[in-house]
């Protein structure tokens, strides 16, 4: 039982870390497993244990210096704002926004969203404001320019 030690533990140790890869699948353990699996052909070959532990470590690390980087720049994924496109729409107000209470809502598109007066100043409700910028749910509003200073355009009759 004593000589097949080694073949028990590399083999136990490449399944256990091959699971914990599986169930993570975080690329935390893969890189073990070649070393183990390294391990395990060396005492198939009758190499030390010495000689077993050596490479198990030096094929672990390797792996992971190597390959590492390379596997998380092709993992990575990108987070993009898909909220960006709300910048410069008009809304109106729902609830009148309120910074010190840190209260207010806007409709955009029939969505209402949380809102934020970029100014820092009330809003009050049914009033248009344009979206400076977005924050996950929250829109950050300016009141639009009245349109008062605008002479009223007359038809002949």
């Amino acid at each position: 039982m004593e000589a097949y030690l080694p073949f028990l533990i590399w083999g136990g140790l490449i399944v256990l870390t091959v699971v914990v890869e599986i169930a993570s699948q975080q690329l935390v353990s893969i890189w073990f497993a070649a070393g183990a699996l390294a391990a395990f052909l060396a005492a198939c070959f009758g190499g030390s244990v010495i000689v077993q532990l050596v490479l198990f470590a030096a094929v672990s690390v390797l792996l992971l210096l190597l390959t590492r980087p390379i596997v998380r720049k092709i993992f990575t994924f990108r987070i993009e704002n898909t909220n960006s496109q709300e910048v410069g729409r008009i809304a109106t107000v729902i609830q009148p926004i309120d910074p010190e209470k840190n209260i207010g809502r806007v409709r955009l598109d029939g969505v209402d969203w949380n809102a934020v007066s970029s100014a820092g100043t009330p809003i009050a409700a049914d009033t248009s404001v344009r979206v400076d910028a977005v924050d996950g749910s929250r829109l950050f509003v300016t009141v639009l320019p009245e349109m008062s200073d605008q002479k009223p355009v007359h038809t002949a009759s």
